[in-house]
């Protein structure tokens, strides 16, 4: 199909063909330019980084598998630069456009692939979440996407960002989709039903009241299914100061991935990522310790909100995807807002399920769902019953 949204990178477009008979067959995908794909360069938002980094032999572990799976490779697709961006505009290869909304961003830094998957192009794409980078672009593009548990998926030939939080995602435009792919990247079939949700009232707070009252009906219709509902402070230390300990911990480390080739190629970058590579330079020793001791604090919130058949419910993103070409100021209030969000998926590795069906003037926003570690399965199966129930 025709790259009608500039969803994938600039030059010749690389298909491969899934194994003929595979649980995948017939569907088709999409990889972010951060995974590897053999004989092609991995290109990373940055058109100076291929320069640098030799052709992969081998294809990643997520390409691979679906693959393997018979799913068909039509493409990669653009990616904010070196992953560093939640809003998917990229100064080298342009914006791909979010057909749920055109006149806005369609959230990164897995932009290319959800807006492959929202246009139709492809049946599903890989893409990579540090710190929300498929969380908010599924809930922008009215998509569903998972942040699996973080070291659940192999992320071999994937390029990092921060080490520590990185993981390997996936979209899909329905649950079924969603649910067959779901089930080759974890190796796991859809799990049972929770019995408990817990609704996370800061955070319900925290969003725009009209996402709030839009997402009402999801939040309804998700009760219904599970049955027990209770409302509970997610962040006792609050939203912001979660988010704060993440965008501490995460720039650090994404300095100590990219500075040796910061430093050997003196590579061309946007100012935004400049200034997230300086910001982890320069990051002090008593700013890290005190994240990592929150880091602790949280997975601990989360490992006693979170006991077996429990489940927690909040948006996903605190506003719709903003307009496109806002200027650096008005946009760095709008990524610390979201990231206030986010922040958990980095600080505790747990699962995270973006489920589509709610509008604000037209607009997507998605409820996300978020489970113990290692119970993946299981959002996957309320994605499908939800999706039934609608």
């Amino acid at each position: 199909m025709d790259d009608v949204v500039n969803a994938f990178v600039p030059g010749p477009r690389v298909r491969i063909p899934g194994r003929a008979g595979g649980p995948l067959s017939g569907l088709s995908f999409a990889a972010k330019d951060l995974f590897d794909v053999a004989g092609v360069p991995t290109g990373g938002g940055n058109h100076d980084w291929a320069k640098f980094n030799p052709v992969p032999e081998r294809h990643g572990w997520a390409v691979q598998t679906l693959l393997d799976a018979g799913a068909e490779l039509v493409g990669k697709t653009i990616t904010d630069e070196v992953s560093l961006g939640i809003l998917g505009e990229n100064a080298f290869d342009g914006t791909p456009t979010n057909t749920a909304a055109p006149d806005r961003v369609p959230g990164g830094s897995s932009s290319g692939s959800a807006a492959a998957v929202a246009a139709g192009i492809c049946d599903t794409a890989l893409g990579t979440d540090t710190g929300g980078s498929v969380r908010v672009p599924a809930s922008f593009c009215g998509l569903y996407g998972i942040r699996p548990t973080h070291g659940r998926v192999d992320t071999t030939g994937m390029l990092p960002q921060a080490p520590s939080s990185d993981t390997t995602g996936w979209f899909a435009r329905d649950a079924q989709t969603f649910a067959k792919v779901s089930t080759v990247m974890l190796g796991e079939a859809p799990g049972a039903l929770p019995t408990r949700l817990i609704v996370a009232v800061d955070a319900f707070g925290f969003a725009d009241p009209e996402v709030a009252e839009a997402l009402k009906p999801m939040v309804e219709r998700l009760g219904r299914i599970v049955g027990d509902v209770r409302e509970e402070i997610m962040a006792p230390q609050g939203l912001s100061v979660w988010a704060r300990a993440q965008r501490t911990l995460q720039p650090v480390e994404a300095w100590a991935t990219f500075q040796p080739w910061v430093e050997s190629a003196n590579p061309r970058m946007a100012f935004s990522v400049v200034a997230a590579l300086l910001t982890g330079a320069q990051m002090p020793a008593a700013d890290r310790a005190w994240a990592a001791m929150m880091r602790l604090e949280a997975r601990g919130r989360l490992r006693h909100l979170l006991p077996p058949g429990t489940i927690l419910c909040l948006p996903t993103t605190p506003f719709p995807a903003p307009l496109r070409g806002l200027s650096s100021p008005v946009l760095q209030v709008v990524k610390d807002r979201i990231s206030c969000l986010c922040a958990q998926g980095g600080l505790t590795g747990s699962p995270q399920v973006s489920l589509p069906g709610a509008t604000v003037n037209g607009a997507p926003v998605g409820l996300s769902i978020i489970g113990g570690r290692g119970t993946d399965a299981a959002l996957i199966a309320v994605a499908q019953a939800m999706e039934a129930a609608a």
